[in-house]
């Protein structure tokens, strides 16, 4: 992909305000509604609006300016992913209000006539540490809107018709004009009267009451990729309930909450965790087992003279990459197990131990710690 700053058409030290009207200007230019829903239209706008959405949030856009793109799918700025025509939407209404307000600033048209699509629906699915380690097939059932079975969904009544709304004359909008200091500004909104389709029922059907579509539930699978965080979600389109009167169905956003592990810490990809060894395994070396979040644990072969807090760091053994290749890092830290009682022979054992070891050299290489204090002239 492009460049962030270049598909925007900003420098790198653009300041907010500018990344701003530069993402309005072309937002203006490309948005779906006012090029008939063109495909080349309908990707430029969703490349130069998950642009502005990295840009516009400084954690995002420090890592990208540091890291690239592959630094934002690594999970550090809350995770990352390409943007659908949903979501461009989305951000688009979000910060600008929808494109029929700033159309209607600017004296454009826009035709909202026809059937409306179904709202969005957001579902949350709960995970555990190993179902993201492998990814899972899940079901989730969530209440939706149906279409009405007794009118087909066009919420007229068998042998009635539809008419053309007296409010609008069949256009789906009004218009309202307003003089100001600045000149004249021309606001467009939906018809109130037909919801902006530009027809009323002559006859509402009696089971929905005109809706064309009534309450029902839906229980529908999906496939969880592994690697997946909390917050992250993915899109299932024309899965969500009906728009009235015949609308397309909406789509549902699939939320992902994972659950903490006590076994491990997370951060991106990668795992951190601890494991227990004895003090003899510690001096003369030993294997001791570490824990995965899914499957069969895995041998760790601990050297003769580990320290206590030693880090050993394997690679390759953490989670799953979402949308690349490969897995994160397991860093394991060995922790040295002190019992919290002995028996009288282990006591008199550890004594002898301790009378004939002379413990740590008097004179030792200079720490981390100590060689930060002198640093810092402490």
């Amino acid at each position: 992909m492009s460049d962030f700053y270049t598909i925007l058409g900003v420098p790198r030290d653009a300041e907010d305000d500018t990344i701003k009207r530069a993402y309005r200007k072309l937002a203006m230019q490309y948005h779906p509604d006012r090029n008939n829903g063109a495909k080349d239209a309908e990707e430029k706008f969703k490349t130069i609006t998950e642009a502005y959405d990295v840009l516009r949030d400084p954690r995002k856009r420090a890592t990208y300016d540091r890291y690239g793109e592959a630094g934002l799918r690594g999970g550090g700025a809350g995770g990352f992913h390409h943007v659908d025509l949903s979501e461009a939407l989305g951000i688009f209404m979000r910060d600008f209000g929808g494109f029929g307000n700033l159309e209607g600033m600017f004296g454009g048209q826009r035709s909202q006539s026809g059937p409306r699509a179904g709202a969005d629906i957001k579902a949350t699915i709960p995970l555990t540490l190993a179902e993201v380690a492998t990814g899972v097939q899940k079901s989730f059932t969530i209440k939706v809107l149906d279409s009405c079975e007794r009118c087909a969904g066009s919420g007229a009544e068998a042998g009635s018709k539809t008419v053309r709304c007296t409010t609008c004359s069949g256009s789906g909008e009004v218009r309202r004009a307003q003089r100001s200091f600045f000149g004249q500004f021309v606001s467009v909104a939906p018809c109130p009267t037909c919801s902006g389709q530009g027809k009323v029922l002559e006859t509402p059907c009696k089971k929905c009451k005109g809706e064309g579509r009534v309450r029902g539930e839906r229980t529908i699978p999906v496939s969880i990729p592994a690697g997946v965080s909390t917050g992250q979600y993915m899109t299932l389109r024309g899965e969500g309930s009906v728009g009235p009167q015949g609308g397309t169905r909406g789509d549902i956003l699939v939320v992902f909450d994972v659950a903490e592990d006590e076994r491990f810490e997370r951060d991106g990809e990668d795992l951190y965790c601890e494991v227990l060894a004895t003090y003899p395994q510690l001096v003369f070396g030993a294997d001791v087992e570490v824990a995965m979040p899914a499957g069969s644990p895995f041998s760790l072969r601990v050297p003769p003279g580990t320290q206590s807090g030693q880090v050993f760091l394997i690679r390759g053994r953490g989670l799953p990459r979402v949308n690349a290749k490969g897995s994160g890092n397991l860093s394991v830290r060995v922790q040295l197990w002190t019992p919290q009682s002995i028996t009288e022979p282990e006591a008199q054992l550890v004594k002898q131990l301790g009378a004939l070891s002379n413990g740590p050299l008097a004179a030792q290489p200079k720490g981390f710690w100590s060689k930060v204090k002198d640093a810092l002239g402490a």
